[in-house]
């Protein structure tokens, strides 16, 4: 509260109307004023401390936000590869459909899927009951014309007799030339008859031994030793080969496997018949299944504008645990070393050469001290995540990791700009 004073009388009456009736005391400060500055003087040093630690934060974390994260991998020492990574899948080396060459029902099936089979092991049976009425048809009609045969021949010998009779007669000018004349085409008439009886003779027995090979197809064997991997018919089921031979029975040989590798055209440039091949599958990935590119088909398959190649080659599968149609990843090695030294592909960097010399490899090694320095190396085999190293660095040395690198220099900008907008090929 305020502390006011009367004015005098006289001063009241020589002050004008405006002046204020209230005065303060010299020296005096206001109340208000002295509370405000104190509170001032208190929020200044929590204001200074805030101003210290926004100076303090910007100063240590700003240079983190601007400088270029390094990172340093060890040289290892390892086995490094460079492959052509392909999807394919497992086939039989060797199969055989044994079909029906006969019309009839599938009277008996004495395999199933999966059991093993030998070469000319009986498989099925097609009911021959039709069949054997058609040779027994065959037989009668060829014994009719081996009757007739004999019929014609006795007519042969008789018109035979009867020219040599004729002549005795014409000879003593007992009977007429016409008569020997008719005599002599008699002859040949019976002759004639001998042979065509003949001719409906050999044609019934190739008719009847027709059938008896048509009633040996009712008995269906196996063409080869193997696997019964396929039984698309029923016991029971009629079959129809009129136009085509209906399979009853597929026979593989799963001794040796082929893997059938779909290779792009961009990368079947690469493969070379007689090269190292391994596939590992979807449920064993550690394990490898080796061979050799055997054969790379020349005509493609076309799939949605992609063009493929199939590239083949065999494996044994003498414990059977390999089986038709599982999916496999290939790789065809194009170049591979085991132990050596191997470091990450982003710390090797290509530093161009001049005109008519070759590239150089080189790579920034930090020394014990943590200092840096670029040290230039000799490169062996190049993958997209690893770098062979034959000279230059010593097991156990670190070197700095670019991220996102492809392993080329900051000065081979051409070589990235080149690279720009291209995708590479899936691994998997």
């Amino acid at each position: 509260m305020t502390s006011t004073v009367k004015p005098h009388k006289d001063d009241q009456a020589a002050g004008d109307a405006g002046r204020t009736n209230v005065t303060f005391m010299p020296g005096a400060t206001p109340p208000v004023r002295r509370k405000r500055r104190s509170r001032a003087w208190i929020w200044l040093p929590a204001l200074a401390v805030l101003a210290g630690a926004g100076y303090y934060g910007w100063r240590a974390y700003a240079p983190a936000e601007t400088a270029e994260a390094v990172v340093t991998q060890p040289v290892m020492r390892g086995d490094i590869e460079n492959a052509v990574t392909a999807v394919g899948t497992l086939e039989a080396v060797k199969s055989v459909d044994a079909g029906a060459q006969v019309s009839g029902q599938l009277k008996a099936l004495h395999v199933a899927i999966g059991d093993t089979v030998t070469k000319d092991e009986l498989v099925a049976e097609i009911d021959p009951a039709t069949i054997e009425n058609r040779i027994e048809i065959d037989r009668a009609e060829l014994a009719n014309l081996q009757a007739q045969q004999e019929a014609k021949k006795a007519q042969l010998v008789f018109k035979q007799a009867n020219i040599d009779r004729q002549r005795s007669l014409v000879a003593g000018n007992a009977a007429a030339k016409q008569a020997l004349d008719q005599a002599v085409a008699d002859l040949a008439s019976a002759k004639a008859d001998v042979d065509a009886i003949e001719a409906q003779i050999r044609k019934q027995q190739a008719t009847l031994a027709g059938d008896e090979v048509d009633l040996g197809y009712t008995k269906i064997y196996a063409p080869m030793a193997g696997t019964i991997v396929a039984n698309p018919v029923k016991e029971g089921q009629t079959l129809n080969s009129a136009q085509s031979a209906p399979t009853i029975v597929t026979v593989a040989d799963l001794s040796t496997m082929t893997v059938r590798a779909e290779v792009s055209e961009a990368d079947v440039g690469r493969l070379k018949v007689g090269m190292e091949a391994y596939f590992t599958l979807l449920g064993q990935p550690g394990k490898r299944f080796a061979g050799k590119l055997r054969q790379i088909e020349p005509t493609p398959t076309v799939e949605n504008n992609v063009v493929l190649y199939n590239a083949l080659f065999d494996v044994p599968n003498p414990d059977g645990e390999l089986m038709t149609s599982m999916s496999a990843q290939v790789f065809f090695v194009q170049a591979a070393a085991r132990d050596v030294l191997v470091v990450p592909a982003g710390a090797v960097r290509m530093k161009r050469a001049e005109a008519g010399g070759k590239p150089q490899a080189e790579v920034t090694v930090v020394t014990a001290s943590g200092a840096s320095e670029v040290r230039k190396v000799e490169t062996g085999i190049r993958n997209r995540v690893s770098v062979e190293v034959k000279s230059g660095l010593e097991e156990g040395e670190r070197v700095v990791v670019t991220p996102g690198s492809d392993g080329q220099s900051a000065g081979s900008g051409n070589n990235r700009g080149s690279r720009r907008g291209m995708r590479m090929p899936p691994m998997f």
